[in-house]
C-alpha cells in the first residue's frame, strides 16, 4: 500500500466531505485526490523519480497535498523546519540534494537570498499568486498536471519522506521513511487507538514534524482536518468553537499554554472528546490539571520519534482514568508496547533488563526508518546489534507500562550517581509558581556534573532558588537536588515543543 492509496480510498468513500479546512478555504476528499494527482504529474515536468523535493511552509493545505503528491511522483518529500535559520535550511537542502523547493511566500525572500548555497535546486516554486523571484507558481505546476494518478512503478519501499531530526543533541540527520514505514506505523496506531470514523481534528503540530504521519489515517476514516499556520492557544479555542472540533494531538507545552490562558473559560470547548499528547515527556502536574479541566475527555498518549515513523508505545484512555482513580503514579507512564513492532529495554550489552530496572529502548519492525540519508556511520551506530537504539532510557512495571526517565545523553552523572532529569522536573513542577522547568547537567571539576534547574515562572508569580531546592530536598535524595537554579522568561524549543537542553547547556556552562 502507498500513501496515494489512502488518498484514493478517502475520495471514493467520502468524496464530498470536507477533508481540509483552512481559513475560508474548504477542500473535499475528492478535491484532495484531484490536487494530489495534479501535483504528482506537475512535479514530473520539473524533476525525475528518485529526486528530492523540499518544502518550507507553515501549516497549510499545500503541505498536506505534498505529503502524498511528492511520493506518488516517485520523489522524496524533504521536510524543512521554518524555525531554522536560512543558512541552516540551505545546508539541509544541499545535504538532501533537493532539485525542487516548494516555499510559501513568507519565506521566499530569505530562501532566494541563500539560493547560491543550494546548487542542486533547479526550480523554486512559490505558493503565492506572484512569483516574486521564484521560478514557478504552485497552482501553475498543478495546472500542468493531469488529474489521474501518474503511471509510475512506485514501490512501498521507496523513499516517501525525508525528515531531518530535530537536532536536540546535535546536527540534524535525515531519517529516510518509506511508504511502508509510515503506513505500518499508522496502522499500528489505529489498531491501538480503536479508530473513530468521521469527526473533526485540529492539527497544532507543525506539518514538518513526524506527528503528521497520522494524517493519512484521516483520509482513511473521513476525518476533517482543520489547519492553522501555527499553534496559538486562543486561536485554537476559536477554531474549536467555530468548527466543533472533536479531537486534537498536542505537545505538553501546547497543553500547558492552553491551561494557563486567561480566556480558557470564555470559549465553548465542549465538542472536544479526545486529546492525544506526545512529542516530549508530559509533566504529571500538567496532566492532572488537564484531566481536571477537561473532564470526560479521553486522554491518550503516544511515545515515538522521527526514526520510528511515529509511535511505539500507547497509553490508552481507560488507563488514564484508572491512574487518576487508583494509581496516580501511573500518570507518569508513556504506555504499553504497540502491536506491529518489537520493543525491548536493554542494558549497554544488549541484555534485557528486568521489571523496574532502567535501560535503553530499542526497536525492530517495519515502521523503523531505512537509515540516515547518506550517513552510513550514524546508521550503523543507530542499528548496533540489529536493533534501532532510541537513546531513551526507560523502566517498565509488572503490567507492561513503560516510564521514560531520560534521554541517554541528558542523564546527569554527579559524584558517580545517576540523576534522571525527568524525576527532578516532576518534583519541581509541584511548586505552584512553576510553569516550565528543564533540568540539565553542567560541568563540575569535583563532581563531574552538577544538577541545574532552569525554571520559568507563571506571569506575576514569584519563587526563590531556595524554594526550588527545598522542594527537591523534601522529595528526593540529596545528590539529586539542584546545586544551581536559573530563572528565565522562556525555554528554547524546537518546532514540536521539545526543550533544547543542549542550548541551555551551552548558554549556562
Amino acid at each position: 500500500m502507498l500513501l496515494g492509496d489512502a488518498v484514493e480510498f478517502g475520495a471514493r468513500k467520502f468524496a464530498d466531505r470536507p477533508a481540509i479546512i483552512f481559513d475560508d478555504e474548504v477542500t473535499t476528499f475528492a478535491g484532495l485526490r484531484d490536487r494530489v494527482n495534479r501535483l504528482s504529474n506537475g512535479l514530473l515536468q520539473l524533476a525525475a523519480p528518485g529526486d528530492r523535493v523540499a518544502i518550507l511552509s507553515e501549516n497549510r493545505p499545500q503541505f498536506v497535498e505534498a505529503y502524498a503528491g511528492v511520493p506518488m511522483a516517485g520523489m522524496g518529500l524533504t521536510f524543512l523546519n521554518y524555525r531554522l535559520n536560512p543558512k541552516e535550511l540551505a545546508q539541509i537542502v544541499t545535504d538532501a540534494e533537493a532539485t525542487v523547493l516548494l516555499v510559501e511566500p513568507k519565506y521566499l525572500p530569505s530562501m532566494l537570498a541563500v539560493r547560491d548555497e543550494m546548487p542542486t535546486v533547479r526550480t523554486v516554486v512559490t505558493f503565492g499568486a506572484e512569483l516574486a523571484g521564484a521560478d514557478a507558481g504552485y497552482e501553475d505546476v498543478l495546472g500542468e498536471g493531469a488529474s489521474e494518478r501518474p503511471k509510475l512503478d512506485v514501490s512501498e519501499n521507496d523513499l516517501a519522506w525525508l525528515i531531518y531530526t530535530s537536532g536536540t543533541t546535535g546536527r540534524p540527520k535525515g531519517a529516510m521513511l518509506s511508504h511502508r514505514n509510515l503506513l505500518r506505523s499508522l496502522f499500528s496506531w489505529m489498531v491501538a487507538q480503536s479508530p473513530k470514523p468521521g469527526g473533526v481534528n485540529f492539527m497544532p503540530f507543525p506539518l514538518c514534524h513526524v506527528a503528521g504521519y497520522g494524517i493519512p489515517g484521516y483520509w482513511l476514516q473521513g476525518t476533517t482536518l482543520v489547519l492553522r499556520p501555527a499553534y496559538e492557544p486562543e486561536d485554537f479555542m476559536r477554531q474549536v468553537q467555530q468548527h466543533r472540533i472533536t479531537t486534537t494531538p498536542m505537545a505538553p507545552t501546547m497543553l500547558n499554554m492552553l491551561l494557563q490562558h486567561p480566556a480558557i473559560d470564555q470559549y465553548d470547548l465542549s465538542s472536544i472528546t479526545g486529546i492525544a499528547y506526545g512529542g516530549s515527556s508530559m509533566p504529571v502536574e500538567v496532566l492532572k490539571r488537564a484531566m481536571a479541566r477537561f473532564q470526560g475527555v479521553e486522554f491518550i498518549q503516544g511515545f515515538g520519534m522521527t526514526e520510528l515513523s511515529g509511535n511505539v508505545l500507547f497509553f490508552d484512555g481507560p488507563s488514564h482514568v484508572r491512574a487518576v482513580e487508583e494509581r496516580p503514579e501511573m500518570l507518569a507512564a508513556a504506555g504499553r508496547k504497540m502491536s506491529l513492532s518489537t520493543l525491548r529495554v536493554v542494558d549497554d550489552d544488549m541484555n534485557d533488563v528486568g521489571v523496574g530496572e532502567i535501560g535503553e529502548i530499542v526497536v525492530r519492525g517495519d515502521q523503523v526508518m531505512q537509515g540516515y540519508w547518506r550517513n552510513p556511520t550514524a546508521t550503523e551506530e543507530a542499528f548496533a546489534g540489529g536493533w534501532f537504539h532510541t537513546g531513551d532510557l526507560a523502566r517498565f512495571d509488572d503490567e507492561g507500562f513503560h516510564y521514560i526517565v531520560d534521554r541517554k545523553k541528558d542523564m546527569i552523572i554527579t559524584g558517580g550517581e545517576n540523576v534522571y532529569s525527568r524525576q527532578v522536573e516532576d518534583v519541581i513542577y509541584q511548586h505552584p509558581s512553576v510553569v516550565e522547568v528543564a533540568v540539565i547537567g553542567l560541568p563540575d571539576e569535583h563532581w563531574g556534573e552538577n544538577v541545574c534547574a532552569v525554571v520559568v515562572l507563571e506571569a506575576g508569580a514569584t519563587a526563590t532558588a531556595d524554594e526550588i531546592v527545598q522542594i527537591c530536598r523534601d522529595n528526593l535524595a540529596g545528590y539529586k537536588k539542584p546545586k544551581r537554579v536559573e530563572f528565565v522568561g522562556e525555554l528554547p524549543k524546537n518546532a514540536s515543543g521539545k526543550v533544547l537542553k543542549r542550548e541551555l547547556r551551552a548558554q549556562l556552562s
